[in-house]
């Protein structure tokens, strides 16, 4: 096995469904060692969200965030198992959990036992909306979106505020959550000390905002549904060819002399500027549908592709994992089962040429792989 960034780092996972446990598959690719602790019998709550399941029975949903982690069985509510929970943290170099705020507390497991006990521990809190006046609000993902002015900004115009089609607040908050816990190893490295990390939901989301966020916040303007379209940008957007729609993402000036080249249209000074295109968006949508409609989006695709304009078509899932194959990407990997049989899944996007992620193995076909105590894991 070659050298990975984070081994032998220990990472004890308590956390559920997706936000914590792509946080936590992030660092066990990159060489930590991850024990995720598990409810007896049902184990964590996405091991029952199907279908879909792959040819072993297993749930896709579970299985998309769990590779490279070993399983443990423990009841939380039993005094035995929450001791060797407890004893796990205490020789752990980071915590992760989303309990609700206040049930780590509860169980003996709070950031000032745990820290008191074990000073370079960095303990991970996952919540919905923080741990002030927020924290008796569940934080799932859909009500995120609702909330957090997302789904205010998504779909059509005309149509019902829509969500995006993945979890996305969770993936973001999984993000912040990876990036929260290596600076604070960093931290540590320089010290000694640990810390408690604290990341919620609806911040990650507000965060992401990121432009249309700066617009209400420096702008003072409140952004709204504008279907593909861009706030700021034009044309950006999808048009209807004479088959399916084009995505075109012209981003300057260059870009758009050369998307009027390719297709002809002709030079109009309403269009001069990226500003002049945004305030005239409608007669240069008309006049893109009526040039882009008379051939097929492939076949504009390529030609667009070939002059530098940002053009593709608008794939499905399938369509999009073999473009990335094309491309050399290999978006993908099979990881062993103890079977003898593999799962494929989606590759860490990360490329390190000195310590690449891992693909050891794949995620724990039911809780309580391992046998406790584990006195001095690694």
């Amino acid at each position: 096995m070659s050298e990975t960034a984070l081994g032998p780092l220990r990472v004890l996972d308590f956390s559920r469904v997706l936000a914590g446990p792509f946080a936590t598959m992030l660092l066990a690719d990159l060489g930590a060692t991850v024990i995720k602790v598990e409810r007896p019998g049902t184990g964590d709550d996405t091991r029952s969200w199907g279908p879909p399941y792959d040819a072993a029975g297993q749930a896709t949903y579970f299985q998309s965030v769990n590779r490279n982690k070993t399983s443990v069985a423990l009841d939380l509510g039993d005094p035995d198992d929450l001791a060797q929970a407890r004893a796990l943290a205490l020789e752990a170099d980071v915590v992760v959990e989303n309990f609700r705020p206040g049930v780590m507390e509860r169980l003996g497991l709070g950031p000032e036992v745990l820290l008191a006990a074990n000073p370079g521990l960095v303990l991970c809190s996952v919540t919905g909306f923080g741990s002030g006046g927020g924290a008796a609000l569940p934080g799932y993902d859909l009500l995120i979106q609702a909330v957090g002015g997302l789904m205010s900004i998504t779909g059509d115009p005309a149509g019902e505020p829509q969500k995006v089609g993945v979890a996305l607040v969770d993936v973001l908050a999984g993000l912040f959550a990876s990036v929260g816990i290596l600076a604070a190893l960093r931290h540590r490295d320089r010290t000694g000390q640990g810390q408690r990390v604290e990341i919620d939901l609806l911040s990650s989301l507000l965060a992401a905002l990121v432009n249309q966020g700066s617009a209400y916040t420096s702008g003072g303007t409140v952004p709204a549904r504008m279907g593909n379209r861009h706030p700021s940008i034009a044309p950006y957007e999808l048009v209807p060819c004479s088959d399916h729609e084009l995505a075109l993402a012209v981003g300057n000036d260059r870009q758009f002399a050369a998307l009027c080249e390719v297709i002809g249209l002709p030079e109009d000074t309403r269009f001069a500027t990226n500003p002049l295109r945004v305030a005239h968006r409608a007669e240069l949508r008309a006049l893109l549908e009526d040039h882009l409609g008379k051939r097929p989006a492939a076949e504009w695709a390529a030609e667009l592709n070939a002059a530098g304009v940002p053009a593709g078509e608008v794939n499905d899932v399938a369509g999009a994992f073999a473009l990335a194959e094309r491309l050399g990407l290999s978006p993908t990997v099979d990881l062993p089962r103890p079977d003898g049989t593999s799962v494929r899944l989606t590759r860490n996007p990360i490329g390190l040429s000195a310590t690449p992620p891992r693909y050891e193995t794949a995620p724990p076909d039911a809780p309580g792989q391992l046998t406790l105590p584990l006195p001095g894991w690694s």
